[in-house]
């Protein structure tokens, strides 16, 4: 079971990579062998909770005087609603326990402020604020807060306790994802990231470490800037709780100044999640803070494609939009971002690694106004009727029973000519999610079988009907766009026509007009020239007169 690791500067330290390490009682963090029961557990007047070799070693080299004080320590077992019943891990902030809500009977991770942080009257004010402020976000995909307090000179925060680890913990298993469990988590990122955006919340250290997946496979974005120890402008490669984590995801801009970042900081660190998912490794790298942000500014990282061949190239194009290092390049919202990946076809209904049990997924369009297409997607089993769960069940039977396969698939490829492929299942799901392989495409399993259209395979019925309903429309859409070329053609040729129109209708006025302007003419020139030549005669005549 993980132990929350949203605020990971409070309960652990990072490695190179930016994954949280802590220690635990049980070997593994969070791991909760009597889950069934709460055990309680205490914390001592310092608000720390003295671990078996301390306190060995205090009874062996202290004074009796110093043991009996130590004895007469006040134990803190409860605060406020919440009964602790298991240590889970501490770090430069403080502590976390497994506790109860006493008033609802529920688990909750409690994180317990050190009594140092707790002399910082600035911090503490902010540390409830923050608590306070994500409280307000309600949503499937967001690790819920449920409320912040202050008992017995402690100062503590209640947040969700996931029954599950981090997609850290899931690459280094892992190595990477496939396509369609990388895009799957994303979206419901961004679908968590919109949420917290609408409210003005900027995360500002999303990474998989901070992306947690319960054991049925529902993704959950954790630690929303939540009591940072730091100032914003403080990201030391070597202060406690940061490490590589936060400076491997961050902007560029992030690095320069955090105070003044937006929601495409976001935006970016989840672009860099992506291709870490679809990878195995990190856009940008260093052997030191300034030469990892010099290499952010630069801005040049090999493509995904070229290093995983089965990143489509339209996803590739997703992914470097997502992090460019100039933000004003990247896209301006997450709807934007649910929507490119959306039509891509691309997505897992459920996350394969997470085995039987795994959470499908129901997609909702909401608010289409703008004329974006966004999406929540909600966990299964919420308002789904019993056919449906019975078509999911057996589609995850049929997965589960075809996902070693590998196919002779029959396609045409990018230069027209036709050719033999093998293909696993889940390649050639993906081949006709992302559109690359035709809806003429055939396949067969072993060598003396017969092809026979993908459409005919349980394992491809469903997308192949997808494809063709598409099709259909995007034909439908390309008839009518031709139709309006040919409506336009036709209009500015009657257009053209109406003018050579008019200009012979008023033929006859402009013949008119031109005479007309030539006999004016012919009259001023008459006269200028009449009068040029009786101008000798009349000088004449006078000079007689006189």
């Amino acid at each position: 079971m993980h132990c929350l690791p949203e605020l990971a500067s409070f309960i652990g330290t990072h490695d190179k990579r930016g994954r949280l390490n802590m220690a635990s009682d049980s070997g593994k963090t969070g791991a909760a062998s009597d889950s069934s029961e709460f055990k309680e557990t205490r914390i001592d007047d310092s608000g720390v909770d003295p671990q078996p070799e301390m306190k060995a070693t205090v009874a062996a080299d202290a004074p009796p005087k110093q043991v009996k004080k130590k004895k007469s320590a006040k134990k803190v077992t409860q605060l406020g609603d919440f009964r602790l019943a298991k240590k889970l891990g501490q770090g430069g902030m403080g502590e976390v326990y497994l506790a109860n809500q006493v008033s609802l009977d529920r688990k909750v991770a409690l994180k317990v402020l050190s009594k140092e942080l707790a002399k910082r009257t600035n911090f503490v004010e902010r540390f409830l604020r923050e608590a306070k402020s994500m409280a307000k976000l309600d949503h499937p995909y967001v690790v819920k807060v449920y409320g912040a307090g202050s008992d017995k000179g402690l100062h503590f925060v209640a947040i969700e306790f996931i029954d599950g680890q981090s997609m850290q913990d899931w690459m280094d298993s892992e190595k990477k994802l496939s396509i369609g469990d990388a895009v799957h988590v994303t979206m419901r990122c961004a679908d968590a990231l919109k949420e917290a955006h609408d409210q003005t919340l900027i995360h500002r250290d999303i990474k998989p470490d901070n992306i947690l997946v319960t054991k049925k496979g529902v993704v959950k974005v954790a630690d929303f800037g939540l009591a940072k120890a730091l100032s914003d402008e403080d990201m030391s490669i070597t202060a406690s709780g940061t490490g590589l984590g936060t400076p491997l995801y961050m902007p560029p801009e992030q690095a320069r100044d955090a105070k003044s970042v937006d929601h495409r900081t976001d935006i970016y660190a989840l672009g860099v999640t992506l291709y870490y998912f679809v990878i195995g490794v990190l856009t940008f790298t260093g052997n030191n803070l300034v030469a990892l942000i010099t290499a952010k500014e630069k801005g040049r990282f090999e493509p995904a494609k070229k290093l995983n061949p089965d990143v489509p190239e339209k996803l590739d194009l997703i992914i470097h939009k997502m992090i460019d290092r100039d933000q004003d390049h990247r896209y301006a919202t997450c709807d934007e971002i649910i929507a490119a990946l959306d039509e891509l076809k691309l997505e897992n209904p459920a996350l394969s690694f997470i085995g039987e049990g795994a959470a499908t997924t129901a997609t909702r369009k909401v608010d289409q106004k703008k004329g974006a297409a966004k999406a929540a997607r909600i966990p299964a089993g919420a308002d789904v009727s019993s056919a449906d769960d019975a078509e999911r069940r057996r589609a995850q039977e049929i997965a589960k029973k075809s996902k070693d396969i590998v196919w002779f698939v029959r396609h045409e490829n990018a230069k027209g000519k036709v050719t033999i492929s093998r293909m696993p299942t889940v390649q050639v799901q993906q081949g006709i999610r992302a559109e690359m392989l035709d809806l003429k495409a055939q396949a067969k399993q072993s060598a003396n079988q017969e092809f026979m259209p993908l459409a005919q395979f349980p394992e491809f019925a469903d997308l192949m009907k997808k494809r063709l309903v598409k099709a259909q429309a995007g034909a439908r859409s390309d008839h009518m766009r031709d139709m309006y070329k040919k409506l336009d053609k036709e209009d500015r040729r009657r257009k053209r026509w109406r003018v050579f129109k008019r200009m012979g209708e008023n033929t006859v006025g402009f013949v008119g007009l031109i005479v007309y302007l030539c006999i004016i003419v012919a009259v001023i020139v008459g006269a200028y020239v009449g009068i040029r030549a009786l101008y000798p005669i009349i000088a004449d005549a006078i000079g007689m007169g006189s």
